[in-house]
């Protein structure tokens, strides 16, 4: 590698304080995009309007103080503002890291909601009124608004006192929690280290390959890489490239074609993936990405991932997006339904046309299989009603078409414990106090030793966690379930659950559309089976 420029820069100070986001995780089963606080696309970020029309920004590293990139042949490294090239190479790699004097402070803050910007300012201005510090973070849906700041080893009686304190001055609703949030104070730069030594930016540094692909952290990418700060001045490697490149990445991780190589499956989650990213375009702007390759978006794996199934399903659909009205639908998409899925409103707030709920069944709209409570109660086997398919499409392809999972008295108070971040040490009952028409849990109580804890709709899932094989908790699998509680030989009380499906239900089943392709459908019927009185078009 040759150092063929050292611009100078004179490091600029930075005030930032902006919420570290955690990315979700997924399982070898399809996975599903996470749900976003209001069904509608966000304005595009005005720092992304020079990516060329086309291309797309992921942050495949959101957020860490050091990046590595690099090349799998010939590349040049550019400051990104200026365009100055700062070095060349070939297959070998760079280290981008903070320089400077950026130090991060973390706290508390109590989110109360997650609103538009008239909402946001009436909340600070009623909550400053009180005397409470504030704290506002544009998500692009929408604005995040906290109230409080207390140290991170603050204690959950402070804390929840607090938030009581707030919810009774109506500031905040039920549905408040806490989080984490960092502030960076202080001049940082960008500090790039090579094989013939370092040199320091203000600007992000961008790796084009002249040859070959990049390099971000190991793997590879289409593409270009970037390494720039993101909303927490912590550093995000992002990585650009054409839209349709983008999608040989995703299809193949969000429905794998082994097994679910069926080729009509594959290009409806083309074009379900294609939407999806088309009508979030700029979500992530505050971070100067459009979406994470997670389940927090669409998972997103890189060249690696390719496979000429899923390949050949995004070609095969090139520039296809489902529209309602006119406009990109929010394409939502699950892995597994359970037997029906989910109107929106059982999941978000906002009622939306083409997201109602559908059987999976090639005959009938019964609810009749759905996991409810009646259902269970009456069903000779409840633990498995897998035989009882009445034509199911996915009840074949997915091993949680119907679950059940338990949880002893000392595992249900952990949950409960870790979930609410309170000293439970006894849960006395887990009521189930509202549920939606085609069977989902919209409201959950957790009656304690430590008072009662209240959930809602998907957030549920996050709540409710059960333990999986290798004793780790992890997220309930869907909110189509029936709970009720069992008593073990020492007479301690513990819970059971039995359910169908897994993700939040609404829109796609992947498993569902697999097993319509099975059946021979066309990718045009399965889209038109979960998404309602849509239409496809080529952009």
């Amino acid at each position: 590698m040759s150092h063929l420029a050292h611009i100078a820069r004179h490091p600029t100070s930075w005030l930032l304080s902006f919420l570290l986001i955690l990315a979700g995780c997924s399982d070898q089963l399809p996975t599903e995009p996470q749900i976003t606080e209001r069904l509608s696309a966000p304005t595009l970020n005005a720092n992304l309007q020079a990516t060329p029309p086309g291309y797309i920004r992921i942050g495949v590293v959101p957020s860490e103080t050091s990046i590595t990139i690099g090349g799998t042949g010939d590349f040049v490294v550019i400051a990104k503002a200026s365009g100055d090239q700062l070095l060349t190479g070939s297959n070998e790699s760079i280290e981008v890291s903070l320089g400077g004097s950026a130090v991060a402070t973390t706290n508390y803050r109590l989110q109360v909601s997650c609103t538009s910007a008239a909402g946001r300012d009436d909340l600070i201005a009623r909550a400053t009124a009180e005397g409470y510090e504030t704290y506002a973070e544009d998500a692009g849906p929408c604005w995040r608004v906290m109230i409080g700041k207390f140290a991170p080893d603050a204690a959950w009686s402070l804390r929840n006192n607090f938030r009581n304190e707030v919810i009774a001055k109506g500031l905040a609703g039920s549905d408040s929690f806490w989080k984490h949030v960092t502030v960076v104070e202080g001049a940082t730069e960008y500090k790039v280290t090579y094989s013939g030594g370092t040199l320091t930016s203000e600007e992000p540094i961008v790796l084009k390959p002249v040859t070959g692909m990049v390099r971000i952290e190991g793997s590879t990418y289409r593409g270009i890489a970037e390494v720039a700060l993101n909303a927490s001045s912590a550093l995000a490697g992002i990585n650009e490239l054409p839209l349709e490149e983008y999608l040989y990445g995703v299809v193949p991780r969000e429905l794998p074609p082994v097994p679910y190589g069926l080729l009509e499956a594959q290009k409806a989650q083309a074009v379900a993936a294609r939407t999806y990213a088309l009508a979030n375009m700029g979500k992530r702007k505050a971070d100067g990405y459009d979406l994470l390759p997670t389940t927090s978006d669409q998972v997103y794996g890189g060249y690696e991932d390719e496979h000429p199934v899923s390949t050949a399903a995004v070609n095969g659909t090139a520039g296809v997006v489902a529209v309602y009205e006119g406009d990109l639908i929010t394409a939502l998409y699950h892995s597994t339904s359970g037997g029906f899925t989910a109107n929106s409103e059982a999941v978000y707030t906002a009622t939306v046309p083409y997201l109602r709920g559908v059987p999976d069944a090639q005959r009938g709209k019964s609810l009749e299989h759905v996991p409810m409570e009646k259902v269970f109660k009456r069903a000779a086997n409840p633990k498995s009603l897998r035989a009882e398919k009445n034509g199911d499409f996915e009840a074949d392809w997915s091993r949680y078409h119907r679950w059940y999972v338990y949880w002893t008295a000392d595992e249900i108070a952990a949950v409960v414990a870790n979930s609410f971040n309170a000293p439970v040490t006894e849960v006395y009952e887990i009521n189930v106090v509202d549920r939606a028409a085609l069977g989902r849990v919209q409201e959950i109580h957790f009656v304690t030793d430590a008072g009662t804890f209240v959930e809602h709709k998907d957030r549920i899932r996050t709540a409710l966690k059960y333990y999986n094989a290798s004793g780790s908790q992890v997220s309930l699998r869907s909110t189509l379930f029936y709970i009720e509680p069992m008593t073990d030989s020492t007479g301690a009380v513990g819970f059971q659950a039995w359910g169908g499906g897994w993700g939040h239900g609404v829109g796609m089943s992947q498993t569902g559309a697999v097993g319509m392709a099975e059946k021979g459908a066309t990718y045009e019927e399965i889209l038109k089976h979960y998404y309602r009185d849509i239409e496809l078009e080529t952009r």
